[in-house]
């Protein structure tokens, strides 16, 4: 028998007979310098001051030029926030409040279900899937300008085709408010359903498909994968699409100024009034800051309400 040692400690003779080679262990070495996140923020932090610079300036100037009084494009006296106080006193100005609200509650409401919809078909295995995919996605290619003329002629009462199609007589669609806002809801709700399916399929293929495998074995119905399982782990896509539809669907102008000639006023409708139609500058920059203001907090309350619990407390991971 050798003399090594059971276990081939350190320091034991080899089969050979030669006492074995002592190992020391090198210490770890030390990070010097700065770490890598620190790094990362350094490269990261010139390319976000350049975007934040683009990105503000417009907002920021807009509010230096709304605490002037203009007479057409010549700015005069400095009034504070005088412009400010009139619009928030202005029962127009909340009128276009409530129709842009209105028109995004309604209209991403009704783009999630039918988006909704359309991801889990284009998700599926059959025959002829990409050619389902291309028709599904292929409203939403097509301009916006142009959507709002096929719609606007669609609406009309004359050759009047909506109103042919369904039997409702001679509808003026695009002569009262009510009307008009639920003709720009419908060309907007297939103009942009879509997109909304497009950010739920990115979402619907990260789900593994043993997931679904493993809710089959266990009995669940259709509906119960699609609740238990879908819906949970699609949860930060849904998120996604609803904020950018949302913050999309707030500053509504296109579809509204070609299918109703700007008589639906919404927010952005009213502040390319106040400077193209009838030139009041120091009016329209008022309007540009409050719109901003309404679509970032709103966007700031739906990030809090509903992204809180899908992208989690960062000092968790930490």
């Amino acid at each position: 028998m050798s003399g090594s040692t059971p276990g081939g400690a350190p320091g034991s003779a080899t089969e050979s007979g030669a006492p074995a080679p002592q190992v020391t262990e090198r210490p770890a070495p030390q990070q010097e310098g700065i770490s890598e996140r620190a790094l990362a923020r350094i490269f990261i932090t010139p390319s976000f001051v350049v975007m934040a610079a683009i990105a503000l300036f417009p907002i920021l100037y807009a509010a230096y030029e709304s605490l002037f009084d203009f007479t057409f494009f010549t700015r005069e006296d400095f009034v504070g926030l005088a412009n400010y106080v009139d619009q928030l006193t202005s029962p127009r100005f909340w009128t276009a409040v409530f129709v842009t609200i209105a028109f995004t509650v309604v209209s991403v409401t009704l783009e999630f279900i039918v988006g909704m919809i359309f991801a889990l078909i284009m998700n599926a295995a059959f025959r002829g899937r990409n050619v389902t995919r291309a028709v599904i996605l292929l409203p939403w290619v097509i301009p916006t300008v142009i959507a709002g003329q096929m719609w606007r002629y669609l609406f009309e009462q004359r050759p009047g085709y909506i109103n042919e199609w369904l039997g409702l007589g001679a509808i003026d669609w695009l002569g009262s408010g009510a009307s008009m806002f639920w003709a720009v809801v419908i060309a907007d709700w297939w103009k942009t359903s879509p997109f909304v399916a497009l950010l739920l399929l990115a979402g619907l293929q990260t789900i593994p498909q043993e997931t679904y495998e493993a809710a089959k074995v266990d009995g669940a119905t259709w509906w119960q994968r699609f609740r238990n399982v879908t819906l949970p782990l699609l949860a930060p896509s849904i998120v996604v699409a609803l904020l950018f539809r949302s913050v999309d669907a707030l500053r509504i102008f296109d579809l509204a100024d070609v299918m109703t000639n700007a008589r639906l006023e919404t927010l952005s409708v009213l502040a390319q009034r106040s400077i193209v139609r009838d030139p009041q500058p120091d009016v329209a920059n008022a309007l540009a800051v409050l719109t901003f203001i309404l679509i970032m907090g709103i966007g700031l309350l739906f990030i809090s309400l509903m992204g809180r619990d899908v992208v989690g407390d960062p000092e968790e991971g930490s």
